[in-house]
């Protein structure tokens, strides 16, 4: 699962010295405050009691992020208006759900946690990332964290050290967390580790950043000695190394997408390590790649099928038993995972790895897991406050029935789990989140709707003295064309309207147009976007004629995009796109056109094309054509192929400039095309450091 960036996790939320908010503080130096937790082992297995009764975590991993937004963006930053009234339509939701516990990243203000545990009675589970996404020593920020550098393990123990006692004496923590599948990110160098044959280094890296995990633990039972720590770690790598450098874990968490079943992985902990587990990430997404359209009965039956077996290995139905509950991933769909910073309001449907656990949707080749669509909620747009509705998936229905359900409670045997997720029918669910569906529908305006308005209106007051710009405009039609064509006050009007067209799951087209109102004739600058509006003389068998009305409408920008299995096609007008150079385009002849508002100062049409990007027996073959692909270019088609042959990534361009540019808007003059381009790009595999 690809994780959230580091901006989201490290941001730290605002802190109000407000009286009003000092009764929900935290006081440092108080005793823990709350009900006493603690793991309890026995020979019917393993379990996590909260004030001596037995606790089955039923929880989720929880967020929030408007549409439109990104990892930048931190609720706890907002006012507190805010906050209180998001969490007002969040948390009785999961309560209704019956979820207990909720994950959380560091950066949640203590008054908060205690917030959503004393009036929803949900508990927080505190993530701090363990430099996952880099780290900060000294002042400079590394990208990849070296687990063996001294002075990055301090920094990262001191971090957690601090955010512990930050949340001294603050009741709803239920555990401390530490990563999130950190075993996938160890990609640093260090003199010590390079100095081991290709084999070894893995597992040297992975020493360093287990007895790290080690010393943090230490750390947070120093201050904190009642409440249980637990990591989240990714599946089962390194659970050896795990076992040999990590004291003093209460709680093996683990982060598994292996499809319907968790399979060894309850045995394999207790061999390995006599803890008990709990699954900081598992689920399904709600998007079938094969059928390219959204499929709750398959993401329900896929969560049916892991809770079924967290509930039946957990401490007394005769099996491993030391399953303790888990964290479903996710609560609601992550808009901004797949373009990161792009197309964040853009409910993306590409595949981006593939994952054979889940057989549904899965073909050989192919990638099925669908990054913005693992929430059991949709969500719907942000209302003029910035807030958003939820609107509940089958899943959620599902999950609302399996939690009714205590794993601990007398009679809840192997056979009485079994009776009751068998009466929980995925297609049922579906049957009622039907209206959920059709009302999120209806808020996203599916097939068509108006999707932003704006209106620009500015004004001018011109004047001085030793001009040459006369004080009166001269009389229409006297052919006079010169600009600023006079002195005093006039005003801009500029109107944009935004439109999204959505036919069907995998195509969709935006289209913004500009209409204008009056265009002033006396700014000194005549450089801006709606001045194609002006008047204009043409000569008319010797006479002068004033042509008014010109380019009243026009098209601002537009796209479209087409998904489908063997191939992507994405159109654009004004609307910006990528290079090659990461994928092979070694000497930059497909260039970037991310140009925003520039482009409108010439009225420039640039990038004009379309860009079309093979899957599946198509896959590494990228073809880009249209009149303008970036600014100033000839019209002209490209093709890219790449490909891997052992150890080398092979990548062939050809470049075909169909004919000369017409006139442009620009001062710049275009010259006729040149004979067509063509390059190989073959990297050397890699090798050792030198």
């Amino acid at each position: 699962m690809s994780p959230t960036r580091a901006a989201a996790l490290r941001a730290l939320g605002r802190r109000l010295a407000v009286a009003a908010t000092l009764a929900l503080t935290a006081v440092p130096g108080v005793a823990a405050q709350g009900p006493a937790i603690r793991v309890v082992s026995d020979t019917a297995g393993s379990r996590l009691q909260v004030d001596g009764r037995d606790f089955m975590v039923l929880g989720v991993n929880w967020d929030y992020f408007p549409i439109g937004t990104n990892y930048s963006y931190s609720l706890w930053s907002q006012p507190d208006d805010f906050i209180r009234a998001a969490l007002d339509r969040e948390m009785p939701l999961l309560k209704a759900m019956g979820v207990n516990a909720i994950r959380q990243y560091a950066g949640i203000p203590p008054r908060w946690v205690r917030f959503i545990y004393e009036q929803y009675g949900i508990f927080t589970v505190l993530n701090h990332a363990m430099g996952r996404y880099g780290v900060t020593v000294g002042g400079t920020y590394q990208p990849n964290t070296d687990y063996s550098d001294p002075r990055v393990r301090a920094a990262l123990v001191g971090e957690i050290s601090t955010l512990v006692k930050e949340f001294e004496g603050t009741p709803g923590i239920l555990m401390w967390l530490l990563g999130n599948e950190n075993n996938y990110g160890l990609t640093w160098k260090s003199a010590a580790t390079e100095a081991l044959p290709q084999g070894e280094r893995d597992a040297a890296r992975a020493r360093y950043l287990y007895s790290l995990f080690g010393e943090a633990i230490s750390a947070i039972k120093t201050i904190d000695p009642d409440r249980p720590v637990a990591m989240a770690n990714g599946d089962l790598q390194y659970i050896d190394i795990i076992a040999e450098e990590t004291k003093g874990l209460d709680v093996f968490g683990a982060n598994v997408y292996r499809g319907i079943s968790f399979g060894d992985l309850f045995q394999v902990v207790r061999d390995k390590l006599g803890l008990p587990v709990m699954f900081t990430e598992f689920g399904s997404d709600a998007y079938n790649a094969r059928d390219m359209r959204e499929d709750q009965v398959m993401q329900t039956r896929y969560l049916l099928g892991q809770w079924r077996e967290i509930y039946e290995q957990s401490s007394g139905k005769g099996l491993v038993g030391n399953s303790i509950g888990g964290l479903t991933f996710q609560w609601t769909d992550g808009w901004w995972k797949a373009g990161q910073e792009v197309g964040l309001d853009i409910h993306d449907n590409n595949a981006s790895w593939p994952n054979q656990g889940y057989l549904d949707d899965f073909t050989p080749g192919d990638n099925n897991m669908n990054e913005e669509w693992w929430g059991i909620v949709a969500k719907g747009p942000t209302d003029a406050r910035g807030h958003f509705q939820l609107y509940p998936r089958a899943a959620y229905y599902a999950l609302q029935q399996v939690n009714r359900l205590d794993p601990y409670g007398p009679g809840t045997d192997l056979a009485a789990i079994q009776a009751h997720f068998a009466a929980i029918q995925p297609e049922e669910m579906a049957l009622r989140a039907r209206g959920d569906q059709a009302a999120a529908a209806s808020g996203l305006a599916s097939k068509f709707r108006v999707s932003g308005m704006r209106l620009e209106l500015s004004t001018y007051s011109t004047g001085g003295t030793n001009l040459s710009t006369p004080s009166k405009a001269a009389p229409a039609g006297s052919g006079s064309a010169t600009y600023p064509s006079f002195t005093g006050f006039d005003h801009l009007q500029s109107y944009y309207a935004d439109f999204e067209a959505h036919p069907s799951d995998n195509v969709l087209a935006t289209l913004s147009v500009n209409v204008l109102g009056n265009v002033p004739d006396n700014p000194i600058d005549q450089i801006f976007y709606e001045n194609r509006g002006r008047d204009r003389s043409v000569d008319a068998n010797g006479q002068p004629l004033t042509l008014n009305g010109l380019e009243r409408v026009k098209v601002y920008r537009a796209s479209v995009s087409w998904e489908e299995p063997l191939f992507r096609l994405e159109g654009f007008y004004r609307t910006g796109h990528y290079h090659w150079g990461y994928e092979g385009d070694f000497f930059g002849l497909y260039r970037e056109a991310n140009y925003g508002t520039n482009i409108d100062i010439y009225n420039g049409e640039a990038p004009f094309g379309a860009e079309f990007t093979g899957k599946r027996h198509l896959s590494g073959l990228k073809v880009a054509f249209g009149p303008e692909l970036w600014w100033g270019a000839n019209p002209a088609w490209m093709a890219k192929y790449r490909r891997r042959f052992g150890e080398f990534d092979i990548t062939g361009i050809v470049q075909n400039e169909i004919a000369a540019q017409g006139n442009t808007s620009s001062s710049v003059a275009v010259p006729p095309p040149p004979p067509p381009p063509a390059t190989q790009h073959h990297p050397p595999p890699p090798g050792p450091p030198r």
